[in-house]
């Protein structure tokens, strides 16, 4: 099951991009803030 972790991973192995970030968001599987954390620029519904 994917949380935060294993996607701020997934992002900096470069294994996902900020629209798989944000997907994750939009499944409520992390925040618009976690969001931030990961990819250091704010969410945007509209990616």
């Amino acid at each position: 099951m994917l949380d935060f972790n294993k996607i701020r991973y997934f992002y900096v192995a470069k294994l996902w991009t900020k629209e798989q970030v944000a997907d994750a968001v939009t499944a409520g599987v992390i925040t618009a803030e976690q969001y931030y954390q990961i990819v250091k620029k704010p969410y945007t519904e509209s990616i």
